[in-house]
Formats: structure tokens, sequence, C-alpha cells
């Protein structure tokens, strides 16, 4: 879907550019140089977009220091004070994040309207299933199914939307985000039907690394698959780095996002003669030391790791640099050529150093 093109700093979304891949700052935003190591940090592995909490004055006052140390752009995430949000833009961030519900009257959104406006950045509206303006009933909350989650969601964004549209504004992102997969996916394929605007994906609290990727994964497929979704956020109970690492392996997986480098590997069977699970942790591990090669390289590096003589030589031909596995040694492929055995020990210091050399040539 073509949606409408936003600047954010130094970037575009939107409009056919790529889809961003994002991360959410864990540092006290008060501690600007904490937050800014955190940033750097996330620059290294591929994050695009940096959002902070801004929950008071003191941490919105100290948004310009982390912007002038930072690369790429800032976004102050705010919540029930339009003066820490209107603090927040003339300090220089590149984006603020709202959610209008909270925010309090229409005078109050106004005002944030017409700083932004002054500065000329975007505003995300973003609507959480857990904050809706649920109706209670005398034995507690009304129990709502997925759709209706999804439409309620809906709903309050689009009041939203036009109570803004209304000040003349119209640089808008927009979230819609549930805890579970299948509000989630509804909500956005409703919401894409009705306006063109970006929007950011993302399952709020989806839980800790394992299972926290798998559903990001499940919703993001669908939706990315439907060309629904700008920007992402895989939200962890974990370090952001992993965040961020996350949400490139999904996008290349899906073929939106082709730098960096893919590791494929068998999952070992009994015929695997080869400690094929450790050597692969133990390329993983050294990868990890420069992540921005699995994120932003130039062009896209597969590399083959593969455990024996069934499918290994196949796949390892079909490769940029590939080892096909054998009892103690294995076979290395360089573009489907073979050409040379390699010692299982080895396997990892050769293919490290096959990809800096492949590094070196772009």
């Amino acid at each position: 879907m073509k949606t409408k093109k936003i600047r954010i700093g130094n970037i575009y979304i939107g409009g056919g550019e790529p889809v961003r891949v994002q991360s959410m700052t864990k540092t006290k935003t008060i501690d600007w140089r904490s937050t800014v190591n955190q940033i750097k940090k996330l620059e290294d592995v591929g994050c695009e977009i940096i959002r902070v909490a801004v929950p008071d004055m003191p941490s919105a006052k100290v948004l310009s220091k982390i912007k002038k140390n930072i690369k790429i752009p800032l976004v102050a995430d705010i919540h029930f004070d339009w003066r820490l949000a209107v603090e927040s833009i003339n300090q220089g961030v590149d984006k603020i994040r709202i959610n209008p519900g909270n925010i309090g009257p229409k005078e109050n959104i106004e005002k944030i309207i017409i700083a932004a406006k002054k500065r000329k950045i975007p505003i995300r509206i973003g609507v959480n299933a857990g904050s809706l303006k649920i109706l209670k009933k005398s034995d507690g909350w009304i129990k709502m199914s997925s759709d209706e989650r999804a439409n309620r969601m809906v709903k309050e964004l689009m009041e939203n939307i036009k109570l803004i549209e209304n000040m003349n504004f119209s640089d808008i992102v927009v979230s819609l985000k549930a805890n579970d997969v299948q509000t989630t996916v509804l909500a956005n394929q409703i919401f894409s039907k009705k306006r063109n605007y970006p929007i950011h994906l993302g399952i709020t609290e989806a839980g800790t690394e394992f299972s926290g990727i798998i559903k990001s994964t499940s919703a993001f497929g669908i939706l990315l698959n439907q060309d629904i979704g700008d920007t992402l956020r895989v939200s962890l109970t974990a370090s952001p780095e992993k965040e961020v690492i996350a949400g490139w392996e999904i996008l290349k997986s899906l073929g939106l996002r082709k730098q960096g480098i893919e590791i494929i590997s068998c999952p070992t069977c009994g015929r695997c003669e080869t400690d094929l699970i450790k050597i692969v942790h133990q390329l993983e591990k050294k990868l990890s030391t420069y992540y921005s090669l699995l994120t932003t390289h130039l062009r896209p590096i597969k590399v083959a790791v593969m455990g024996c003589i069934v499918n290994g030589p196949g796949e390892a031909k079909d490769a940029d640099i590939g080892i096909a596995g054998g009892k103690g040694f294995g076979l290395l492929f360089k573009k489907g050529v073979p050409v040379r055995k390699i010692p299982q020990k080895k396997w990892v210091d050769e293919i490290m150093r096959e990809i800096k050399n492949v590094q070196k040539k772009i």
C-alpha cells in the first residue's frame, strides 16, 4: 500500500521507503549520558529510529543533549502532560508520540499541534488495546472479542485523527497495538482501508525474547505480506539491541530489506558428523561483536553452514560462502565453486575471514 511519505529527522518513512527498524531506550532518559551510550550501541546494530520515554520535565530538558550526540532520529514518547510534548519539541526532537486520549482537553492537544507545526515535525498517534476507553459494568470490565477490540481501537484512533486533521495537521504516523496477534492484525487491516498515513507496527508487551519474537513475527509476517506497515519495533523484555536484530531478521526473511549477512544452517540429524550446533553458535557470537554487518552491510551475503552430505553441498553451492560438512572436515564453497577442505575446528575462523574479504571488496 502506498502510504504518505513522512520525514523524520534525516530519513523518510512511508511512500515506498524501506520498512524502518526502530527501538526504545531502557535507560532513565534524565541520565542522558547513559541514554546516549545505549543509543550508540543501537546505531551499531542498525537501529534507524530511536524513541525515549519522557515522564517528567527534567527528562524533557535533556533531550537536546541526547539529540546532539546521536546520528539517528530521536522520538519523544509522551503521556498525560501536553507541556512535556511542547518542551520536547522545543528541545529539537524529530518526532513525538502521543495518545491524544490521555493528553486531556482539545486545547491541550492544540498546543502540541502548534509547536509541531512550527518545528515541522510529525506526530505518531498511538492507540493500545490496554488503554481503550472500555465501559464498565456492575460485575467488572466488559470482555470483548478480538474483532470487537480491533474495531474499538480503530474507532478511537479515527476520532483522534479527525481531531488533529481539523487542526490542519496531517504529518501523522499511526500505531495500533495489542498484546495479542489477532487483535493487532485486525486493527491494522481495518485502519489501512481508511487512511494512507504511515503505520508503525508492534505487539505491545510482547513478552520475553523467545515468545516476544514469535508473537511479533506472526503479526508482522501477516501484515507486511499485505503491504501494511512502514516501521516496526519488536518489543521485548530483553536488551534493545535484540529488538533491533530481531526486526532486521524479520524484514530480511520477508525479502523487504536485503542488506546484511544471512546465515542458513541445517537443523542436524543422525547423519551429521560435526558438532554443528556448537559451530553455528560460535559463528553467531563472533558476528555479534560487529552486528552492523548483519544489518547494514552494503549488499546481502548468504553464508551456509551445513552438517552432512545430503543437502549440504547443494545449499553451500547456493550461498556466497558455504561449508558442507564431512567427518572432521568441511568443504568450503565460494559462489558455488569448491575451494578447499577445512578442519572442523577452523570452520568459524575461515568463514569470518571470507566474510571480511568480501566486505573489503565492496
